[in-house]
């Protein structure tokens, strides 16, 4: 069996490479080449596993680099997970996010289509497509309001696997994923800004952490356990669209207050919206909001109902809330120690 995995240079591509290689899968990779050379999470796999890959450098928004792509190598299976992924950035470059992640999905299928129709394809989309929903928990029949350039990009590009689905009987599904993270998350992103902010506060910083909208309400899992649900929709006997999550809600707040808990720290909260702080018994600051963190538009309320997932292909988050952050903290703990 051979897959193409692109963006596997991610938090997901660095699980799911692990996956494939272990259930005896050629894994071949796309990576976009850059000026300072990095190959992001590839350069955390151990030398035995990276050794494994075959690397393809290119450009999803790059139709002909695509094209010969799937035509030389006519992968069983592809996971398309690059994206332009941070819903903040989104805001500062929607056109950007619009190339990478509507343009780079359309030439995907469309090589698929053309060179390559017995490929089956999974599409990472995301729970930010519900927006700010008004029914919890959410499942494949809420209705879909996104309220980010990101979000709205990925609803095209799950819209866009659909109907390459239907029109042309190609095997493609899309998996609506709710926040996953792990110890290999972009420290850009919150839980990661979170664990590392912990792990140096621990090893002596005076440097508090600062966030945006600590009342935001996520659905977090990790993200080990999501890429195997990825492989298993790819093995189901028909393309479908499948919800994946904890069915467990938590604010920022929380994932702050489990964060400190784990390094033994007891945080407490004072003010409220852009004014609120999170203090040491000592009375030092430890956390504090910030107005330019907070998105234009705020996208919460989250928790999954994953029944369709567990019903058919027998999926189960297995790392929950608690445990994700202690991973988290602990590793960067040990990452910093180590610097």
């Amino acid at each position: 069996m051979k897959a193409i995995v692109t963006g596997i240079s991610g938090q997901d591509g660095f699980f799911l490479s692990q996956l494939l290689l272990s259930k005896g899968y050629e894994v071949h990779g796309v990576l976009r080449r850059n000026s300072s050379m990095t190959r992001g999470t590839i350069d955390f796999l151990p030398p035995d596993i990276e050794k494994q890959l075959v690397i393809h450098y290119g450009d999803i928004t790059d139709e002909n680099f695509l094209s010969k792509l799937l035509q030389s190598e006519k992968p069983e299976e592809l996971y398309h997970l690059a994206a332009q992924s941070f819903v903040g950035y989104s805001f500062e470059s929607a056109h950007s996010t619009y190339d990478a992640n509507i343009g780079g999905t359309l030439n995907v299928c469309n090589a698929i289509k053309t060179l390559s129709p017995d490929t089956r394809m999974y599409f990472a989309a995301t729970s930010e497509l519900f927006g700010k929903p008004n029914e919890t928990p959410q499942n494949e029949r809420t209705p879909l309001l996104p309220r980010s350039p990101y979000a709205v990009s990925k609803l095209a590009g799950l819209w866009t696997t659909r109907t390459y689905r239907d029109a042309y009987q190609l095997f493609m599904s899309n998996g609506i994923l709710f926040n996953h993270e792990s110890e290999v998350r972009g420290p850009e992103f919150v839980t990661r800004k979170i664990s590392m902010g912990v792990a140096r506060i621990l090893l002596g910083s005076n440097e508090p952490i600062v966030l945006g909208n600590l009342s935001a309400v996520k659905d977090w899992g990790y993200a080990k356990d999501y890429v195997e649900g990825m492989w298993k929709m790819l093995q189901y006997e028909i393309p479908d669209d499948f919800v994946m999550g904890t069915g467990e809600s938590h604010s920022v707040r929380d994932f702050v207050e489990e964060a400190f808990g784990v390094a033994n720290i007891k945080i407490t909260w004072k003010g409220t919206g852009v004014n609120e702080v999170g203090l040491s018994e000592e009375g030092k600051v430890l956390v504090k909001a910030s107005r330019g963190l907070y998105r234009p538009l705020e996208s919460d309320n989250y928790r999954a109902d994953y029944s369709k997932v567990r019903e058919k292909l027998g999926w189960e988050p297995r790392v929950k809330f608690k445990e994700l952050v202690r991973i988290m903290v602990e590793n960067d703990i040990k990452l910093i120690k180590h610097k």
